[in-house]
């Protein structure tokens, strides 16, 4: 019986510090992001974060893997209420072109540009945004029901999802959600043959 409260407990210090981890990141960046600033953040000592993540590389691994969960069931879970068939396009446009977005996409980004001069970190973070990305995607397929074995079909896919991260990269020095909302719009345009097809393929099983 005294198991579950202190395995309760273990798994709420691990989230507080990982929730710490994201804020910490976002506001200071890389290089102000250690870990004896997110146990204080986290409101617990230096040594009770050591225990869960010994190096700053291991709360980056556990804050990346977290950020990539959440950030996929919220999205299926969206994905619920949208509308069936063609009307789909535009929701699941504006649904994934507001992936990138926040702070949880500043924290992110913060991570991205210390890789890029960091031999250490990039070793880290490299394989886990390829795990990431592979997600990401495929999630997208799944939201646009898209055929992949047509021409051009996953190159479409994916570059929905580097424009979700122009769209990030453009909204971190000033709101930029009018601009998006009128390339949504666009956007969605280039995604109904895809949902279309989706639609049709439904429509006659």
């Amino acid at each position: 019986m005294a198991r579950e409260p202190q395995q309760e407990r273990s798994r709420t210090t691990r989230r507080r510090l990982i929730d710490a981890t994201v804020e910490c990141l976002a506001e200071r960046g890389w290089a102000g992001t250690t870990v004896g600033v997110v146990a204080e953040r986290a409101g617990v000592s230096r040594g009770a974060a050591q225990h869960h993540f010994p190096t700053r590389e291991d709360l980056v691994v556990a804050t990346v893997e977290f950020l990539a969960e959440e950030q996929i069931t919220e999205v299926r879970r969206r994905a619920e209420t949208l509308p069936p068939g063609r009307g789909r396009a535009e929701p699941v446009a504006r649904m994934l072109l507001n992936l990138y977005t926040g702070v949880k996409f500043r924290a992110a980004l913060h991570l991205w540009v210390a890789a890029s001069t960091d031999e250490a970190l990039r070793a880290v973070l490299a394989p886990l945004e390829a795990k990431v990305g592979r997600e990401s995607h495929r999630v997208a397929v799944e939201l646009l029901g898209a055929d992949e074995s047509r021409p051009g079909v996953r190159e479409t896919v994916q570059a929905t999802l580097d424009l979700a991260r122009g769209l990030g990269l453009a909204d971190l020095l000033s709101d930029d959600s009018k601009r998006r909302q009128r390339l949504v719009r666009q956007w969605a345009k280039v995604l109904e043959p895809i949902v279309g097809e989706a639609a049709d393929r439904a429509s006659a099983s």
